[in-house]
């Protein structure tokens, strides 16, 4: 294989993406470990040495002394044309063994326009690509991540779900291979069986898709008496120390820095927004922690950067002392805190600027709709005043650059609301700072995509015509303005609508368009949608079935997964955005009763 790959590596772009042995990679002796896992991430490495989760579970089990972990990624166009034409098997990066070779290929599914690549990087590695063609020589095909939460577009291809946050479960299912493996001799299905029985496992093929006689989805239902009518996603109820020995690429990827998990979970309760609910309740790391995983991620990798990670980072309890903290520690020394995800604010801006040495390159505000009315159908009621004196502060403490995130196409979105954004814009590039000067903005808008365990999974997404309709009126009216913009192309806003909200029948669809030649759907300069639609239509399946407004007492092909919000939880917000109101947040009041109550899960506000 090496001469193989070394006849081949010449000929890719950037070759470093497939050769290894990166700083802090762990490399284990493979005849002396039991167990061994290659984590696949279904995209570039770039992207994938990005992902946190998957650098978590990379440390976890090779903390295990028989447990070997390898990475591997999606090859480029150039390298996968130049496998096939060897006939080179998709390998791991540390051994360069062929995926084939391991007990498990664990995919992480952050995405639902990586797909094609899942089966494409299982093609790669010569495994076959529908589960049911496999046997027990295959390692098995798990996949996890935040699409998980709606396993069935992927039901097919995929041998078990690990739904749910991931660090004791994964343990868990290592235990039971473990086992089996030692004392068993029993068939793949009854592995697949003893599996299944792990809290937070769902194995599909032991659950039926039925619908009805004019093709409406009907249920899911377990085919075994043994086997459970719900699955129940996984909770770590406390955080595990932070992963500090980060393995540090050779070339520069997607966020090229440290990062430190600071707080799990969010309760600002936004409509559209999944992780909001799948990763319910909210855990904080103690400060302490925080202040020791970064002292070691300075030391073991030598970043000059470390990110605070947190869907909302400024709602840490002790925000402020922590930042406090670092910037005294490590005052004069070339570190950077990079505090993602605030609120538009003064006390955001505050919060950064008393950052020792803080290169103020940008600031980034997330208003997401543009009138007050919208902001309250989404549960986001930002005030523009608070968001323009943030601006203002930011600029008289030397900011220059800001970027605004915004959504079109949201439940009851007019084109007023949209016209909404351009006023908003407008005003906030007109806000003077001391010196006299006005902002630099740059506005990314992307398309609401109505996603399964939330409160608009009932909502239907806005078509093509419509959609650029509302870019028209963006583009028109900011372009006098001479700001940036940038917005998502509604085909492939369409198709990840389709695939966020599918049921099993479009497993046939994704495999028919990786047949007619569809990888890397997420990148625009390969994403083909006309091959997109011709697989829809050989399949017989309309994509507008799954992208349409559904009643409220619709099955969904996801009931099955609980992910411990309660659907009438959902149900009640959903017709709360329609009448316009605001749910406060239950960390700063009164508990809502979301469901989580019903595991026994201490939340906020209770």
């Amino acid at each position: 294989m090496m001469q193989d790959l070394d006849r081949i590596l010449p000929k890719v772009t950037k070759p470093a993406r497939y050769t290894g042995k990166e700083w802090n990679r762990v490399r284990k002796d493979w005849s002396a470990t039991d167990i061994r896992v290659a984590l696949a991430y279904p995209d570039i490495y770039e992207i994938g040495m990005s992902n946190l989760g998957l650098a978590i579970l990379y440390d976890i089990l090779n903390s295990q002394t028989d447990v070997l972990a390898e990475r591997v990624y999606a090859p480029w166009t150039d390298m996968d044309e130049q496998m096939r034409q060897a006939d080179l098997p998709l390998f791991s990066l540390e051994s360069k063994r062929p995926l084939k070779d391991f007990d498990i290929l664990g995919f992480s599914l952050d995405y639902e326009l990586t797909y094609t690549n899942v089966l494409n990087m299982l093609d790669l590695a010569h495994i076959p690509v529908l589960s049911a063609e496999r046997d027990g020589s295959f390692p098995l095909i798990i996949a996890g991540g935040s699409c998980a939460l709606n396993p069935e577009p992927m039901a097919d291809f995929v041998d078990l779900f690990v739904l749910g946050e991931g660090e004791e479960v994964t343990l868990e299912l290592v235990d039971a291979l473990r086992r089996w493996k030692r004392e068993s001799s029993g068939t793949r299905s009854d592995l697949l069986r003893e599996l299944g029985q792990i809290p937070g496992i769902y194995v599909p093929a032991f659950y039926s898709a039925n619908y009805t006689q004019d093709g409406q989805f009907a249920s899911i239902l377990p085919e075994t008496p043994e086997t459970r009518t719900t699955i129940q996603r996984r909770i770590v109820p406390k955080l595990p120390p932070s992963t500090t020995r980060l393995v540090v690429p050779f070339i520069e990827v997607i966020h090229d820095r440290g990062a430190v998990e600071i707080q799990r979970g969010c309760t600002r309760g936004c409509r559209f927004c999944q992780a909001g609910i799948i990763y319910r309740p909210v855990r904080e790391r103690p400060p302490e922690e925080v202040v020791s995983a970064v002292d070691e991620i300075l030391a073991n990798c030598g970043y000059e950067e470390v990110s605070l990670l947190s869907l909302s980072t400024a709602d840490y309890s002790n925000i402020g002392e922590l930042v406090d903290s670092l910037s005294n520690r490590y005052k004069g020394m070339p570190l950077n805190i990079s505090l993602p995800s605030l609120r538009p604010g003064k006390f955001s801006v505050e919060l950064v600027n008393s950052i020792q040495d803080q290169r103020k390159r940008n600031l980034t505000f997330a208003p997401e709709a543009g009138t007050r009315r919208l902001r309250k159908v989404i549960n986001k009621d930002i005030d523009e005043d608070k968001l323009f004196q943030a601006i203002e502060l930011a600029m008289n403490k030397g900011w220059r650059n800001f970027k605004l995130y915004f959504m079109i196409g949201l439940p009851t979105e007019t084109e007023e609301d949209v016209q909404g954004i351009v006023d908003l814009v407008h005003r906030a590039s007109q806000i003077k700072g001391n010196n006299g000067g006005r902002p630099n903005i740059r506005v990314n808008v992307s398309t609401f995509i109505p996603k399964a365990h939330t409160p608009f999974q009932w909502a239907s997404q806005e078509s093509e015509e419509v959609l650029n309709s509302k870019h028209r009126i963006l583009k028109r009216g900011l372009r006098k303005g001479k700001v940036g913009l940038s917005w998502h192309d509604p085909e492939t806003s369409l198709l990840e609508a389709v695939m966020s909200r599918g049921d099993r029948r479009l497993g046939k669809v994704i495999y028919h368009a990786w047949q007619l030649g569809c990888v890397f759907d997420a990148w625009s300069e390969i994403f083909d949608y006309q091959r997109w639609l011709k697989a829809f239509e050989e399949c017989d399946i309309d994509p507008a079935y799954y992208v349409r407004e559904r009643p409220l007492d619709e099955t969904l092909p996801w009931e099955h997964i609980d992910s411990g919000v309660k659907t009438d939880f959902l149900k009640n917000e959903y017709e709360k955005a329609m009448r316009g109101e605001v749910t406060p947040d239950c960390r700063y009041g009164p508990c809502n009763s979301c469901g989580l109550e019903r595991w026994g899960v201490e939340c906020w506000g209770k």
